[in-house]
Order: C-alpha cells, then sequence, then structure tokens
C-alpha cells in the first residue's frame, strides 16, 4: 500500500499565513463596524477598505463574507455590500434571548468554573476598570466583551456557547454605542462590578439575576441611542 505523502512544510505555513491575515483582516473590518466608522447601511468600497487595511480584495472579500454570517454586513445581490441596518425591533428580539443565555452561562460558570478561570475573569474586569478611568471605550470595550466570553466559557455547554455567538454577532454595535453615555457607562460599570462579586462567592442565583437585568438595562440604553440617530438624521 502506497504511503500517504504528507504536507510539504512550506504548504503548512502557506495555509497558517493565509488564515492569519484572514483573522486579521475581519478583525480590523469588525471593528471599524463595531466603533461606529463604518455607519449601517454604509456601502463597502472594496478598493478604498483595502487600502485602508493594507490588504488585497481577496481576503478583503472573504471578511465581507465571514461577517456577512455574524449580521454585522448585509450582502446585497449585484450590489456588493454595506454595513447591516440597526433595527430597534431586532434588537428588541435579540437582547430578550441574549439575557436568557447569558442568565443561565453565570448560572453554570458559578457550578463549573476553576478558581483560575474566576482569577482570569478578575483580571480582565481589573484591566476594564483601568480603560473606564482614563475614559478610553474601545479597549474598555474589548475587555467587557472578554468578560462576557469567558463567562460563556465557563459555563461549559457547548450549544449555549454557540447559540450566544450568534446572538451576540447583533448586538456588539449596539452595547458599543450605549456605552457612549458617561452616566450610563459609569453605571454599566457598577453592574460589572457587582456580576465579578457573585461570580466570585458562587453565587449562581444572584448572577443570573444580575446578567439578565445587565441587558435588560442595556437594551433600554440600546433603544433611547438608536431613538436620538433617528431624531439627528430627521432634522
Amino acid at each position: 500500500m502506497p504511503d500517504t505523502p504528507m504536507p510539504q512544510a512550506s504548504n503548512v505555513t502557506s495555509l497558517a499565513e493565509r488564515r492569519l491575515l484572514h483573522e486579521t483582516v475581519v478583525d480590523q473590518l469588525r471593528d471599524l463596524i463595531v466603533q461606529g466608522e463604518l455607519a449601517p447601511e454604509t456601502k463597502l468600497n472594496e478598493r478604498v477598505l483595502a487600502e485602508r487595511l493594507g490588504t488585497s480584495r481577496t481576503p478583503l472579500r472573504e471578511a465581507i463574507k465571514f461577517l456577512a454570517s455574524e449580521g454585522l454586513v448585509e450582502l446585497l445581490p449585484n450590489r456588493g455590500a454595506a454595513v447591516a441596518p440597526l433595527k430597534p425591533e431586532k434588537m428588541q428580539e435579540v437582547f430578550v434571548v441574549l439575557g436568557a443565555l447569558e442568565a443561565l452561562a453565570g448560572e453554570l460558570a458559578c457550578r463549573n468554573a476553576t478558581e483560575a478561570d474566576i482569577a482570569d475573569i478578575r483580571a480582565l474586569h481589573y484591566h476594564m476598570l483601568a480603560h473606564h478611568a482614563r475614559g478610553e471605550l474601545a479597549p474598555y470595550f474589548r475587555y467587557n466583551q472578554q468578560i462576557h466570553q469567558r463567562i460563556i466559557d465557563c459555563a461549559g455547554n457547548a450549544t449555549l456557547a454557540q447559540s450566544w455567538r450568534a446572538m451576540n454577532a447583533h448586538v456588539k454595535r449596539a452595547r458599543y454605542l450605549a456605552n457612549l453615555s458617561g452616566e450610563r457607562w459609569n453605571k454599566a460599570v457598577k453592574e460589572h462590578e457587582e456580576m465579578i462579586e457573585a461570580l466570585t462567592r458562587r453565587d449562581g442565583a444572584k448572577l443570573q439575576m444580575l446578567l439578565r437585568d445587565h441587558l435588560a438595562n442595556k437594551l433600554v440604553m440600546v433603544m433611547e441611542a438608536l431613538q436620538a440617530r433617528k431624531t439627528e438624521a430627521a432634522q
């Protein structure tokens, strides 16, 4: 029986480089959308974006398709692609489901997280607090998302994690938008401090309630922000 040829090192390296390039372009384009630099319904100009991101059109197109699967981009038949709109009715539906998923994840995380897991989440929280103190919204938001992601991971339920990722992709921009207000930003930080305390005590019922309320409060902020943008656009 003939031996199966082993992949050459150069081919393996090339594949790894392409994967890294894909992830890099996806992250860069996602950040432009989430942070509002590419506004909802903005048509994506491939030439301009490729130059801005320092890449070619092929990895850019792959990134656009990937972000379409996350709900951040809409593919327009024969017209390219555009940033997906933020629809209030969609936000209401998604936040209800996301709140239920995160509440369940919080309860499970209190049971399943190791002490090392909890220490990691506390470390992320301290980083987030430092960026809040300096008024640095973009890095604050990244650590905020990492905390929520780690709680989901600590739940130890793959089905829950998959459902959460699908829902969370729809609200990343909305979460960022809702944190722009100074007073509301401070409130969100206080809620996070209470969540970390509940996780440290492994109080599943408390963390479940806090996470559900946190998402409900975030929805209120998002709806107000969307209404404000609608009012501004009409003036």
